[in-house]
């Protein structure tokens, strides 16, 4: 058998050139291999950052939402026990301005929610009977000044035995009768208002003067011009809310943790905003109708504005002087099963610095057309941009703190790390700042 040599020399070459080929190839990809699996936890490792736990807002947000800082309080959130009452003034100071005498309502100066000072003039009546009365004074007097003559002749002629002991007598008992009349003439009319002593048969009076009992606002107006009220017809009804007391209705299993001298925090069941503050002076001995409730007496303390006899209110009876730190409600947020609240700190979030950085990065070996002075006017140009922006923007750290009880609005918290003193806080619009911080930790990838 012949073989053609030429035959044979090509296919070995072709051989030769496969094989280098296919080496190469495979180097190529375990090189690729290689690379790659080191490339990607770096860049892995690039994207993995820390959570940022600073927001910072401009002035011009804080005002927009809203937003309020406050400082944490110390309240007697615990021990305590929640009952429901009303609002009262004791019936000594709750006057009617009546007149003694019946008559038509001439003037009426007063409205609902006026306030009164005693001896003040409510309204007037007028009724003939007023003149009647002073006539009769005036009358009682002239007379008076009759008798007097008469006892004292009868006294000399009785001196002289020329008149009759009798007639003496006589004329000193009615002397006596007509100053006793005169006497009660003269209460009469200085209860009607009108002074004795300036009456004439030229200044008399044909209507009084109704004024009010003691200090105090106009809480009813029974009467109207052209009426007629007599001595139990009420023209106003007055009250001094000054005095308010709060009954609180506890129930018979609370009562013996009840104390006189206890502090009662309390608000109005249609107004819960507001708190105010009590003291127990006094504890109820009976059942109050069917509600095996016992009526437990506080003095209202402080300021008592916008507070009215008879209003509802909801209490909260301390049983310890045990205070703890709190917060309002609205300032604790809830992230991730977690609670949070964001106190006003100097530091900085990091995508202010990062952004002051941006723009500045050159590739390696990049040519740049900057000069040194450029470089200069632009630093100082950004150092005056980043001080002006430092004092209008105020920044926020997110603070996570352990939830307690929560009453009157208020919940007890403690804090994980430790803050200020007199550090403040967000106590409204706290969810607008939790929001902004979770925006921001997404722009910084």
């Amino acid at each position: 058998m012949k073989f053609n040599i030429n035959k044979i020399t090509t296919i070995a070459v072709a051989a030769v050139l496969i094989f280098t080929f296919s080496a190469c190839s495979n180097q190529k990809e375990a090189d690729r291999d290689e690379h790659g699996a080191n490339e990607e936890p770096k860049k892995e490792e690039a994207h993995e950052e820390e959570t940022s736990t600073i927001a910072t807002l401009t002035s011009e947000q804080i005002k927009t939402v809203g937003i309020a800082l406050g400082s944490v309080e110390f309240k007697e959130l615990t021990a305590t026990i929640k009952a429901n009452g009303n609002l009262s003034v004791p019936n000594n100071n709750k006057a009617n301005a009546t007149s003694l005498y019946g008559g038509v309502i001439k003037t009426l100066n007063v409205q609902i929610g006026n306030y009164v000072k005693k001896d003040q003039v409510i309204a007037t009546i007028a009724n003939p009977q007023f003149i009647q009365l002073q006539e009769e004074y005036l009358t009682a007097a002239s007379k008076i000044i009759f008798a007097e003559q008469e006892v004292a002749r009868q006294k000399e002629l009785n001196e002289g035995n020329a008149g009759a002991k009798k007639n003496l007598q006589s004329a000193t008992a009615d002397l006596n009768s007509l100053r006793t009349r005169r006497a009660s003439l003269q209460q009469q009319i200085q209860l009607m208002g009108i002074n004795p002593g300036t009456l004439s048969n030229s200044n008399l009076k044909s209507s009084l003067a109704v004024i009010s009992p003691s200090n105090g606002t106009i809480s009813n107006v029974y009467a109207k011009i052209g009426s007629y009220i007599d001595v139990s017809s009420p023209v106003v009804e007055i009250v001094d809310n000054s005095s308010l007391h709060l009954d609180l209705q506890v129930f018979e299993k609370d009562l013996p943790q009840v104390k006189v001298g206890q502090t009662i925090h309390f608000t109005l069941t249609n107004n819960p905003t507001t708190e105010y503050d009590a003291t127990v002076f006094s504890i109820g001995s009976s059942f109050e109708n069917d509600s095996k409730t016992i009526a437990v007496h506080c003095r209202v303390n402080g300021n008592k504005t916008g507070l009215i006899d008879g209003m509802n209110i909801t209490g909260i009876v301390s049983l310890s002087n045990v205070t703890t730190p709190a917060v309002p409600n609205d300032a604790i947020v809830n992230a991730d099963g977690k609670y949070y609240v964001f106190v006003q700190t100097d530091k900085k979030s990091e995508d202010n610095h990062e952004e002051g950085e941006e723009g500045h990065d050159h590739k390696e070996g990049e040519k740049s057309d900057i000069t040194e002075a450029d470089k200069t006017d632009a630093k100082k140009l950004n150092e005056k941009k980043e001080h002006k922006d430092e004092k209008s923007n105020v920044s926020f750290e997110k603070i996570e703190v352990l939830k307690g009880v929560s009453n009157m609005g208020y919940t007890a918290v403690t804090f994980v790390t430790e803050v200020p003193k007199n550090a403040k806080i967000v106590v409204k619009g706290a969810f607008f700042v939790n929001a902004k911080l979770s925006n921001t930790g997404g722009h910084e990838h």
